[in-house]
């Protein structure tokens, strides 16, 4: 395939941002389009398996990414109301072993940064709703709600749980709620004392759970919490969160958690669902990737390596196979099963709050072994 084919990708969070990094490291020309004015920021911590920091480090950001990131050296289970240690595993590091990458736990902003750090700010364009689309012989015309237009070869949606492009190609799939509240945040190590900055912690109870890992070089704590749920209404959106009501939730638990209860200040809250695995993501020459393909729940902490995996496949692809459409479906063939598997073993553990989850064959999966050569 030519090198100059014009890739436009739909949405500039960390799905966006690393399809459009790994384009352009295929030598493709690349443009990203945002609705928002600015770029976001989000302080949430995440989880950065070692499926999604090899390809990091094959990008050659991975010193940056270890000066910025903790690698905690164990995943530990607690029992939640008195703390007993119930389960422990070891996580991956550089070197030798089945993972061979490190296991890493960072703030959004910072992943957000080391993937801008590989695009020319050029191929940002802010403050550009996609508002539709419509393929042509030779090409994709995009409209955005400015009245704007552009063309491009081939439309990428990474536009999140609420897609535009999905909802053009192939409806708006029925949401699927899980029954449960979700909190995160933020807060200083030094307000949980007794709390290891060396591991990821979590606490299982009979209907909630409680995870709190390290960011900001161990300075901080970023913790996840999920409780039934509490609402009159399901959404997905944030907002910003009750502390009152996460104390409440977890008033009764291990001291450790009580302690960051106690100490989170501006938290977020939401409802989190997914759907059913698609049986498609594209048509022609439009496909989807990221949450705008397979949303997951947050209980296998897949979500970002799944986006850094799908970024590399659509990359190869499209540099690879003699014709866009023709890559698209390839990218689509090679990604579908393997996301599915991923997202349906997130949502098993959603009904299955007191469960330890095994999520090492995602873990080890290397998405270049199953490229074609």
């Amino acid at each position: 395939m030519t090198r100059n084919l014009r890739v436009a990708v739909a949405g500039a969070g960390l799905g966006g941002l690393a399809a459009a990094a790994a384009l352009v490291r295929q030598g493709l020309e690349v443009a990203v389009y945002e609705q928002r004015p600015r770029l976001p920021e989000d302080e949430t911590a995440l989880h950065l398996a070692p499926n999604g920091t090899r390809i990091l480090q094959r990008w050659g950001l991975g010193t940056q990414l270890l000066a910025l990131a903790v690698q905690p050296v164990a995943l530990e289970f607690r029992e939640w109301s008195d703390g007993t240690l119930t389960w422990r595993q070891p996580l991956g590091r550089m070197g030798p072993g089945a993972f061979a990458a490190p296991y890493c736990t960072l703030l959004t902003d910072e992943l957000y940064d080391l993937l801008l750090a590989r695009l020319p700010q050029e191929r940002i364009r802010l403050g550009r709703r996609l508002s539709g689309f419509t393929e042509t012989a030779d090409g994709v015309e995009l409209e955005f709600a400015d009245g704007g237009s552009a063309t491009a070869d081939v439309l990428v949606g990474a536009d999140g749980v609420r897609s535009l492009v999905r909802s053009r190609l192939i409806g708006t799939p029925r949401r699927v709620y899980h029954g449960t509240t979700a909190y995160s945040g933020a807060l200083q190590a030094d307000e949980v004392p007794g709390l290891a900055r060396d591991r990821i912690t979590v606490w299982l109870g009979p209907e909630s759970r409680m995870v709190g890992a390290p960011v900001s070089e161990g300075e901080q704590i970023g913790f996840v919490a999920v409780v039934p749920f509490r609402g009159r209404t399901a959404g997905q959106r944030p907002v910003r969160g009750q502390p009152a009501a996460l104390a409440a939730d977890f008033g009764g638990w291990a001291p450790d958690v009580k302690a960051i209860t106690a100490a989170a200040g501006g938290i977020r809250s939401w409802t989190p669902y997914d759907h059913a695995p698609l049986k498609r993501w594209g048509s022609g020459r439009v496909t989807l990737l990221g949450d705008a393909a397979h949303p997951m729940l947050p209980y296998h902490g897949q979500g970002v390596s799944q986006c850094l995996e799908d970024a590399v496949a659509l990359a190869h692809h499209l540099a690879t196979a003699p014709a866009p459409a023709q890559a698209l479906r390839r990218y689509e063939a090679l990604r579908l099963p393997h996301t599915a598997r991923v997202q349906l073993g997130s949502r098993a553990n959603a009904f299955r709050p007191a469960a330890v989850p095994d999520v090492t064959w995602a873990q080890v999966y290397d998405i270049e072994e199953h490229l074609p050569h």
